[in-house]
């Protein structure tokens, strides 16, 4: 037998107690908050989101009392995400990414359509085996259309709705994207030649708008090297080609080096290059639940392929 006496409770807050339901994300206000970051605009977002741009603002407001910190501050028509908005932008796009991969994971077998993807050449042949392997598993009955071409070209069809998605790089502020990667820009030439040994060095690039041709002709220029292009072409087959054969040097990323190329660095006389930001850009028109579906088959295929590139090492 046991005597309990004297003891006062005191009002001690139940170990299951659930916090208060305004610490809760609504993953709905997230999602616009996304769609107003990647559009620019209220009323894109609104369109993207199928709301009124009052509706939006409203969302937004809500959102931001909630969190107890501002999200945006006016640039001009546009709106700009503060330091806080821009820390916020990574977790909603988790958070709905999350969510999307919940729901795809239990009505993904009635999915079915057509969806549409842009990729640069550059990036073809190392992502798109992954990508479109896992997506065809998960998604049999889904037509997937694949456009190859520079990233200026797949933002202009992004924007004009010929896109549901692209794989791009170097935007430079041009287009909003969601940066999943980051690259070295490299020198490269055949490893069955000493192209890089020829005086002027021959040069193989993209075109003259081509940021990367840029970079690496401003580079080359600081080192006081004679050079000269000698192919230029958007082809990252073409250019490859070139590089094999030993008629010039080019400059790829990582993921664009191909058997038989070999990196040109500091040793053989080529300046350190800039890293390349790839990222992921969605249509500012309607969203399809495929085009989610894609998007995140892409980011969690790439996820992979990092894994298992840094495992090797």
């Amino acid at each position: 037998m046991f005597l309990i006496s004297n003891i006062t409770i005191a009002d001690t807050p139940s170990p299951t107690a659930v916090p208060p339901m305004a610490h809760l994300l609504d993953i709905d206000q997230l999602r616009t908050f996304v769609a107003i970051a990647e559009t620019g605009s209220f009323t894109r977002a609104g369109e993207v989101v199928h709301k009124t741009q009052s509706a939006v603002s409203m969302q937004m407001k809500r959102l931001e009392e909630r969190i107890g910190r501002p999200v945006f501050a006016r640039d001009g028509r546009g709106s700009k995400l503060t330091e806080d908005g821009e820390r916020l932008l990574d977790y909603a796009r988790r958070i709905v990414r999350l969510n999307n991969e919940a729901v795809s994971a239990f009505t993904g077998a009635s999915l079915a359509g057509h969806v549409r993807l842009g990729v640069p050449d550059d990036y073809a042949d190392r992502y798109l085996p992954e990508i479109m392997a896992r997506f065809s598993r998960s998604y049999p009955g889904v037509e997937l259309t694949v456009i190859c071409e520079p990233t200026p070209d797949l933002i202009s069809r992004i924007q004009d709705g010929e896109l549901d998605l692209a794989i791009i790089t170097n935007t430079e502020g041009h287009y909003p994207v969601e940066t999943f990667r980051r690259e070295r820009l490299l020198w490269v030439g055949s490893m069955r030649h000493a192209t890089h040994e020829i005086e002027p060095l021959p040069l193989a690039l993209g075109r003259p708008n081509c940021s990367w041709r840029r970079t690496a002709l401003e580079k080359i220029e600081e080192t006081g090297r004679r050079n000269r292009v000698l192919y230029s072409s958007w082809n990252a087959g073409a250019v490859a080609a070139a590089v094999l054969a030993g008629l010039a040097i080019s400059v790829l990323p990582e993921s664009g080096m191909r058997p038989g190329m070999r990196i040109l660095g500091l040793a053989d006389g080529f300046p350190t290059l800039p890293t390349v930001d790839i990222g992921l850009a969605r249509s500012p028109h309607e969203r399809s639940a495929l085009a989610e579906a894609l998007a995140e088959h892409i980011i969690s295929s790439l996820d992979n392929m990092s894994e298992a590139a840094a495992a090797a090492e």
